[in-house]
Parts: C-alpha cells; structure tokens; sequence
C-alpha cells in the first residue's frame, strides 16, 4: 500500500501541485545560496561536499569557503530540513499519481518508490548531521563517509522516483 494512499482522491492532485510548488520554491532559493560554495575544491557546491567522501577531500572545501561560505553552507543545511518532507510528499503524492489506475509491475513500483521517497528525505537528515558534524569541527573520518553513502542512496532514490513517476506518460493501463 502506498504511504498516502489514505489521502482523498480530491486532494490528492491539489496537495500534488502544492508541495510540487513549494518544492520549486525552496529550490529557488537554495540555487543562490550555492553559488559561494562553488569553488575550485568544490566545483558543484554543496553537491560536491555532500559527496566528499573523504576527511581531507571534505576539509580542502571548506577551507576553500570563506567565512560567509561557511555560514551559507551551515544555513543550507538546517533549512535543507524544511526542505525533506517537502520534496517528499511532492514526490510520493507524484508517484500516488502516477500509480493511479496502473496495475501489475508499474504499480507497485511507484507504492516502493512513494516510500522511497521518504526514505530519501530520512538519508537526508543523516547526511545534513554528518555534514554539520565535519562544518562545526568534528575529526572523525567517517562523518563525511557516512554523508556521502547517504547522499548516493537519497539521490538514487530521488531520481528513480522521478523517472518512475515521469514513466507514467510513456506506461499504458
């Protein structure tokens, strides 16, 4: 069963077009917060600490941000958790959607995949934890290992559940 299945058939598409919206909105407003952490040691930004991967690859970023950069990147990711359970229920509500009136195989990956999605947003908050650890000073190598593992999963979960919910325009009844 899918996580939202419980959401009324009249709401579902107006919750969609909602949180799709305020998702947009939040991504607006992070683009401009990642432009000062676009440096020669972090070509992507955020992007590129989130996947460091390693303790010097994640110190060689931040100490190519200035003192604003730092504070950027620190308030990226506390509102990064404002951002999780709204990019999560666009998403799943999208692949609710999408599911909808579909059986067999495709349905029941989109039902996977609504829960993906929030699983998405739960490797998130561990990998803004680990990233906040390594910003605030933390020594501990495997803070920025742990990021980057859930990073790859929460971006691999993200993709796929917007592919899949992309798929429906391509996916007969």
């Amino acid at each position: 069963m899918h996580p939202l299945e419980f959401v009324p058939l009249s709401l579902r598409k107006p919750l969609f077009y909602f949180f799709f919206a305020f998702t947009l909105v939040i991504f607006g407003v992070f683009r401009p917060l990642d432009v000062p952490l676009q440096t020669s040691a972090a070509p992507s930004g955020i992007v590129s600490f989130e996947l460091a991967r390693t303790f010097d690859s994640s110190q060689a970023m931040i100490n190519s941000w200035d003192s604003d950069a730092r504070l950027t990147a620190a308030f990226g990711l506390g509102f990064d958790y404002l951002f999780m359970p709204v990019y999560a229920l666009a998403l799943s509500l999208g692949l609710l959607l999408a599911g909808n009136g579909k059986a067999g195989w495709y349905r029941s990956i989109t039902v996977w995949l609504g829960w993906g999605a929030f699983a998405a947003a739960l490797f998130d908050a561990v990998e803004n934890y680990s990233l906040w650890q390594v910003l605030t000073g933390s020594l501990d190598p495997s803070f920025p290992q742990l990021a980057a593992v859930c990073a790859t999963i929460k971006f691999i979960l993200l993709i796929t559940g917007l592919i899949t919910a992309l798929a429906r325009f391509a996916i007969r009844k």
